[in-house]
């Protein structure tokens, strides 16, 4: 064992987590992973939502952008790895931290394992260009098993072991690999949304779609809960806040930009998508959507189909690469706050990252892959995972974030969400989120859709959160821990260090301040 942790030290030694993280990293941490879902939930969203797709994606992207806003305001006061989980542990305890955590950390291998698989969806985009053949040339049916396109769940493997190589090695490079794709990304989308709309886009076809193909009601409900994991990955900026130069001016910025930017893309492609071909087309192509878009541009379209394809390819590996840093920096976070084993609490002594929970999660997401090659959808089948995963986690952010107001007034928050009134709470004033209630109402209905409308979601996802408590019953009892009351946490202690280690002096200054006129009035 000794050698096994030769090249390993503890968090609370001389090694902690880096500050390599810019401003443009922190918005490209962001925009990598919330970017890329619309790459895979277009044609998934189109298959059920059908004519109202960008009515679904509009509201779905209503939520999102209120979600956005309750990440904004607790990232930039509490600039630590952890994300959700770490807020939910805060406001409401321990246990809730802990559901938190699941629900993420379930999001997150599925993040690797769904953008991994979608990003050698779109590299086979070029698979008859390069081989002559389809990609499904490869299906093959074993016993009761049908329909298992081998090849691809291969190219899947490959890429999620590139991924934990490139993690391994640290923060900055694995930044830098987000930061070059990403520009790039941004560029050619919004070329290829103008170039759409300027000479491919036919309104009457999107109002026909409207009139004559309106989905179910039924189908309408399983689209927006799908249509939620075209924003998902907000939760990226503020796992990457522990690493962030100046988190508490950077992170409101890139976040509100973040916000908008890719709420404007999702409602942008999809009713482009709807006045350009019909909802049919996508839905036969869920693997490259945005590829058979392109390619429908007149013009261009002979080459902005394979253009489109590798663009897909690019910001969807490095949406599988903001997994992997996620669910590695969610553990480690938890490990630190007695939720799991302080195992987990190691960094690397030379690359500075916590290399055992890479390569322990990110090998979670590549059974994910494996399994789910073996359902008719591989796809469908991570997306119903995810959407579950998320929906959860961001309504317990939401409780939080209103229970901190109250539980926790001292510490400066250098953005509010916006909509607050003024309440009476202990002889002061406290600002009540009613855009965060609102907020979370909107993301409990669509967790409520999931649980409705996705069989899988319905079955597997509670069954992770059982697998995940049972093992954190399991420690805690182990450790001599309650497990469904919370530890003693000194969260004054902790947020000093916080602002402390970011360099956040102004805003220590003002905490401290405010916990001595805190002080003074308890002694009268």
């Amino acid at each position: 064992m000794e050698k096994n942790n030769q090249n390993i030290a503890p968090v609370d030694g001389k090694n902690e987590l880096r500050r390599d993280v810019t401003i443009w990293g922190s918005y490209m941490w962001g925009f990598a992973d919330v970017g890329a879902d619309t790459y895979v939930a277009l044609g998934l969203v189109m298959a059920y939502a059908q004519g109202a797709t960008s009515l679904v994606f509009a509201l779905a992207g209503i939520v999102y952008i209120m979600i956005g806003l309750a990440y904004t305001e607790l990232a930039s006061a509490y600039p630590v790895a952890g994300g959700g989980p770490y807020f939910t542990l805060r406001g409401l305890g321990d246990f809730w931290g802990f559901m938190g955590g699941s629900a993420l950390l379930l999001d997150y291998t599925i993040d690797i394992a769904l953008f991994a698989t979608a990003s050698a969806g779109y590299l086979n985009f070029f698979m008859p260009y390069i081989l002559g053949i389809s990609i499904d040339s490869f299906v093959i049916s074993v016993g009761p098993l049908h329909n298992v396109n081998y090849f691809w769940c291969i190219e899947t493997l490959v890429l999620i072991s590139l991924l934990i190589l490139i993690n391994v090695r640290g923060i900055k490079e694995s930044s830098f690999l987000n930061e070059v794709i990403g520009a790039i990304v941004i560029i050619t989308e919004s070329a290829l949304v103008i170039m759409g709309f300027l000479f491919a886009w036919r309104p009457e076809l999107l109002a026909h779609q409207w009139k004559t193909q309106f989905p179910s009601f039924h189908n309408f409900m399983y689209g927006s809960s799908l249509a939620i994991i075209s924003f998902v990955g907000l939760e990226s900026i503020s796992q990457a806040a522990q690493e962030t130069r100046r988190p508490a001016t950077i992170i409101p910025r890139t976040s509100l930009t973040l916000i908008f930017t890719v709420f404007i893309f999702a409602v942008a492609f999809s009713t482009l998508g709807l006045g350009v071909l019909p909802w049919q087309e996508f839905a036969e192509h869920m693997d490259n959507p945005i590829a058979i878009l392109a390619k429908a541009i007149p013009i261009i379209g002979f080459m902005a189909g394979p253009f489109a394809a590798a663009l897909g390819a690019l910001i969807l590996f490095i949406s599988a690469n903001t997994g992997v840093m996620g669910a590695s920096r969610l553990t480690y976070s938890l490990s630190g706050f007695g939720i799991i084993s302080k195992w987990f609490n190691m960094i690397h002594s030379k690359f500075r990252t916590p290399m055992r929970t890479i390569v322990i999660f990110s090998f979670i997401g590549i059974i994910e892959t494996v399994l789910s090659f073996l359902t008719p959808s591989a796809m469908g089948t991570l997306g119903n995972m995810y959407a579950f995963g998320a929906t959860l986690g961001y309504t317990l952010v939401f409780v939080a974030l209103i229970k901190l107001r109250f539980s926790d007034p001292y510490t400066p928050r250098p953005y509010k969400m916006p909509l607050n009134l003024k309440i009476g709470y202990k002889g002061r004033k406290v600002d009540f989120p009613v855009l965060g209630v609102i907020g979370m109402l909107g993301v409990s209905t669509i967790l409520f859709m999931v649980v409705l409308t996705h069989t899988i979601g319905r079955i597997a996802g509670p069954a992770w959160i059982l697998l995940c408590f049972i093992y954190y019953a399991w420690y805690r009892k182990k450790e001599g821990l309650p497990v469904f009351k919370s530890i003693k946490h000194d969260w004054e202690k902790e947020q000093i260090e916080v602002l402390t280690s970011a360099e956040e002096y102004d805003l220590l200054e003002q905490y401290k301040n405010a916990l001595t006129e805190r002080d003074k009035k308890r002694r009268k």
